[in-house]
C-alpha cells in the first residue's frame, strides 16, 4: 500500500476524513481527555491505524495498548475500505481485515483465535480494543490515495449515492462480511470516515474526476446523514461521520462547499503534513505550523495557511482537527549549505518502506548520524548530515503542535499514522501534553 500522499503540481493536496454523529458534534464526541482551559469541550485525539501495519512493520492492534497510545485516543480510524467501480463498499484486504488469526501473544485480550470463530483479523482485535477502552470511538476510513478511484461514481446520482451508503453501512456498521455469519462484525465501528482524494481534482493516476464532484460530495454527506439517522433510530446507537480534507487552498475551493460540509460532519481532519516532499527538487519543511520566512516556494504553505483558509470559508473551530505526522520526508544528494534547508537535491532519501518516507521510530534509532536543526518561530525541525535531509517531527515539535491547537481553540489533533511512534509512545505522549 502507498503512504498517505496528496500532491499537486506545486502543492500537495489533502486527504479526507469525516466523523459523523447523527445531529450535532456534541452527540458524537464524549471524550475523557483534558480540554483547553475554559474551552468546555474535551480534546479529540484521532489516530489512523492502517490495515497493512501488521505486515512488514509488525505493528499490531495490541501495540496500541503496549505503547500507551489507546488510552490517549478519543477516536481511531481504521484505514482503508475501498469502493468498487459501481461505488459499492468492499474490503481492500479481507485477510488483514477479518480472516487473519492471531495468537494469544498477539491479541489485545491475550486469547488466541480459533478456527471457525465468527470474526478474526484486525476487526476482531479492534472489537477487543473497544471492550478494553469502551469510550474509544472507532471508525472505518474509506478511500485513501489508492482507494479513491471510484468515489466520483458513488456520488454521481441520487441512486448511486443511496446504493453506496447502503452498502457501506451494511458491510462496516451492520457487519455483514462476505462468507461470514450475518452481523459477524456488528458493533466494531462507530461511524464512517471519508477520505476521497479528491473531489474535482486529480490525485492517483486513473482516478475518476468530474467537475460536479464538489456539489456531489455535499450530496453524498446528506445521504450518509439520512441513512445513519435511520440506522441510529433502529439501534439506539450514535454514529460518527467524519472526513479528511486537503490542506491546499486551491483544492479546497475546487472540491468542497466548506460551510455546508462542516454542517454535515461531526468533525473534519485537515492534512497538516506533506506540504513538501521529495517529489520536489528542493528540500523543505513538510509540516511547519507557520510558513518559514525564507521559504523560496510559492504560494506559501503551512498548517496556519490551511487552517485559516477553512475558518475564513465558514468552518467552525470546534470541528477543525489538525493532522500531524508520525513520519518524515527526506531527500539525498543535498547541497551542503544553510544546514541543508531549501537546497537542491538529487532525489528521495533511501528508506525502509518507501524512498523519501521514513517512520519516526526508525529515524530516531539513526539520530546519532544527524544534526537536529529547528526553526522555533515557524514551528518545524529537520535532520541533516551533510548530504541527506529529513523533516523531523520529534516530541519537541509534537508538543508545539499540540499547543498550537490548544491556543487556537481548535477541535483537536489527528495522527497519520500510529505505527510510526516508538515502543513507549513518545510522540503521542508529547502531543497530548501539548493539547492539555
Amino acid at each position: 500500500m502507498s503512504s498517505r500522499r496528496w500532491v499537486l503540481p506545486a502543492l500537495l493536496a489533502t486527504a479526507m476524513t469525516v466523523s459523523l454523529a447523527p445531529q450535532a458534534v456534541a452527540h458524537g464526541d464524549h471524550g475523557k481527555h483534558g480540554g483547553h482551559g475554559g474551552h468546555g469541550k474535551a480534546e479529540r485525539v484521532v489516530g489512523y491505524y492502517t490495515q497493512w501495519s501488521g505486515y512488514d512493520r509488525n505493528f499490531l492492534v495490541r501495540d496500541l495498548v503496549a505503547n500507551g497510545t489507546a488510552p490517549r485516543l478519543t477516536h481511531l480510524n481504521y484505514a482503508f475500505g475501498f469502493l468498487d467501480e459501481s461505488g459499492k463498499c468492499v474490503s481492500a484486504d479481507p485477510w488483514a481485515d477479518y480472516q487473519r488469526p492471531f495468537g494469544a501473544g498477539q491479541s489485545v485480550d491475550g486469547t488466541a483465535d480459533v478456527a471457525g470463530q465468527p470474526l478474526s483479523g484486525n476487526l476482531n482485535q479492534l472489537k477487543q480494543l473497544k471492550a478494553k477502552y469502551p469510550e474509544l470511538r472507532i471508525n472505518i476510513s474509506l478511500g485513501g490515495w489508492t482507494g479513491s478511484k471510484y468515489f466520483s461514481n458513488a456520488a454521481l446520482t441520487p441512486e448511486a449515492r443511496a446504493a453506496h451508503v447502503a452498502s457501506c453501512l451494511d458491510l462496516w456498521l451492520k457487519g455483514n462480511l462476505p462468507d461470514a455469519a450475518p452481523g459477524a462484525a456488528a458493533g466494531v465501528f462507530d461511524g464512517i470516515d471519508l477520505d476521497w482524494e479528491w473531489p474535482s481534482s486529480e490525485a492517483a493516476p486513473g482516478n475518476v474526476v468530474r467537475p460536479e464532484d464538489k456539489q456531489n460530495f455535499t450530496a453524498l454527506l446528506v445521504e450518509y446523514r439520512k441513512q445513519l439517522g435511520q440506522l441510529s433510530r433502529r439501534t439506539g446507537e450514535r454514529y460518527d461521520l467524519t472526513a479528511f480534507l486537503p490542506a491546499n487552498p486551491a483544492q479546497v475551493d475546487r472540491g468542497f462547499e466548506v460551510k455546508k460540509v462542516f454542517d454535515l460532519l461531526t468533525f473534519a481532519t485537515i492534512q497538516g503534513y506533506d506540504y513538501h516532499g521529495a517529489w520536489e527538487p528542493l528540500t523543505n519543511q513538510q509540516s511547519a505550523v507557520r510558513t518559514p520566512a525564507a521559504d523560496p516556494t510559492a504560494p506559501p504553505f503551512s498548517s496556519q495557511v490551511a487552517i485559516d483558509h477553512y475558518l475564513r470559508n465558514g468552518a467552525p473551530k470546534h470541528k477543525v482537527v489538525l493532522g500531524v505526522p508520525f513520519y518524515s520526508r527526506g531527500w539525498t544528494g543535498v547541497r551542503n549549505e544553510n544546514n541543508g534547508l531549501f537546497q537542491p537535491a538529487t532525489g528521495p532519501a533511501p528508506a525502509t518502506y518507501e524512498a523519501g518516507y521514513e517512520d519516526y521510530r526508525i529515524l530516531k534509532a539513526q539520530l546519532g548520524k544527524f544534526t537536529v536543526h529547528r526553526d522555533a518561530k515557524a514551528g518545524h525541525a529537520w535532520l541533516f548530515d551533510g548530504t541527506t535531509f529529513w523533516t523531523w517531527d520529534d516530541p519537541v515539535e509534537m508538543k508545539r503542535k499540540g499547543r498550537y491547537v490548544a491556543e487556537r481553540r481548535l477541535g483537536g489533533a489527528m495522527i497519520w499514522s500510529l505505527d510510526g511512534d516508538t515502543a513507549d509512545g513518545e510522540l503521542i505522549k508529547a502531543l497530548t501534553s501539548g493539547l492539555s
